[in-house]
């Protein structure tokens, strides 16, 4: 077992990417926090991890809050006695953000605390926790937007998902640098298109679905496995010379952007 007995918290837990590591992780040996903003979603991946036959425990919370960011952190410490692996992955798109009639600035605003501060104070709150442990791994959910922009004509001149997820990129690497010393490795992760309840809105559009396909030269969108994976590598001992990187699990999108261009 890659994570036997080390202790993680996983934000946006109860479903999509973070629950399917949240899952994978429980199966490799880790003792699993399970967070979402949504209580009976975090319990729900709880049950699972335990009918499997795993540990795992529940904390909800915002991590757009900086109390209940810290709660997440200490209810890890409660559960396990420390604190080793973190998966930075509650996270929102401007199409979800707010109910429809929202202004620009509110929905900016909403994704880039979910997104960016929730990242950065999950962080701060785990830090301390890690260094008293001996060291860690934080793992956060940036995108391949992070990376590129949107094509012409889906609106992502104004969109605050690709700002946000560039933010989340660029934190990491300052933090690896900052951290290298303590013994905590930091990394993101750059997805490409997931079919997660975040795209259902593209997903469940028969041209766009098509669309969004032919960008990935794989010839499929990624499950969320297919990141769930990709963390575990990262939050396992086999990275132990990984830091500051942005892991690319797009299925070729933007190898084919580069070749484009």
């Amino acid at each position: 077992m890659r994570l036997k007995g080390k202790s993680a918290l996983i934000t946006g837990a109860g479903s999509g990417i973070g629950r399917a590591t949240a899952i994978r992780f429980a199966a490799e040996g880790a003792l699993v926090t399970a967070s979402d903003i949504s209580d009976a979603a975090a319990v729900e991946t709880v049950a699972a991890i335990r009918e499997a036959g795993g540990e795992a425990t529940a904390a909800g919370g915002d991590v757009a809050q900086d109390g209940d960011a810290n709660g997440m952190v200490q209810a890890a410490v409660d559960a396990y006695g420390r604190l080793d692996v973190v998966v930075n992955s509650a996270g929102i798109s401007a199409r979800s953000a707010l109910p429809e009639g929202a202004s620009h600035e509110a929905v900016w605003d909403k994704v880039m605390d979910v997104n960016l501060k929730g990242t950065y104070l999950v962080s701060w709150h785990a830090v301390p926790e890690m260094e008293r442990s001996g060291g860690g791994s934080i793992i956060n959910l940036a995108s391949i937007m992070a990376l590129v922009g949107y094509p012409v004509g889906m609106g992502g001149g104004f969109n605050p998902y690709n700002a946000s997820k560039g933010g989340v990129l660029q934190f990491t690497r300052n933090l690896a640098i900052d951290m290298a010393s303590k013994g905590i490795r930091v990394n993101c992760i750059c997805p490409g298109y997931v079919e997660t309840n975040m795209t259902q809105a593209l997903t469940g559009n028969p041209d766009s679905y098509a669309a969004l396909k032919g960008r990935h030269p794989l010839g499929r969108l990624g499950q969320p496995d297919d990141i769930a994976n990709a963390a575990l590598f990262l939050a396992s001992d086999e990275a132990a010379f990984v830091t500051g990187a942005p892991l690319i699990v797009d299925g070729g999108y933007r190898a084919r952007l580069v070749a484009l261009t």
